[in-house]
């Protein structure tokens, strides 16, 4: 086999696996409360309940490990949650 033969196969491969990966997209879930994450930034926003409940899991867990960013991290939340600021995980304002 020559080189080109290798690097088409190659291609081929690669589109057939970009292929597959955007035909199983899954729907975004339903829109997030904003009072509900509102009052788990304010009373459970330090172990990251906020954030775990509007789709950030990997911030969560972060926020979870390092208790809230020693606060910080959680008063910041608290704001921006309650000046509407905040979206969800997929760019969506949080729902009224």
């Amino acid at each position: 086999m020559s080189k080109t033969e290798d690097s088409s196969k190659a291609i081929a491969k690669a589109k057939e696996k970009t292929a597959k990966r955007q035909t199983v997209k899954e729907a975004p879930p339903e829109l997030k409360r904003w009072k509900v994450a509102f009052l788990l930034s304010i009373f459970l926003g330090f172990l990251g309940a906020d954030r775990f409940y509007i789709g950030r899991t990997r911030s969560a867990i972060i926020k979870l490990l390092t208790l809230g960013g020693c606060g910080a991290w959680w008063i910041s939340d608290v704001i921006l949650i309650a000046s509407e600021w905040r979206k969800d995980a997929w760019g969506r304002p949080l729902k009224h």
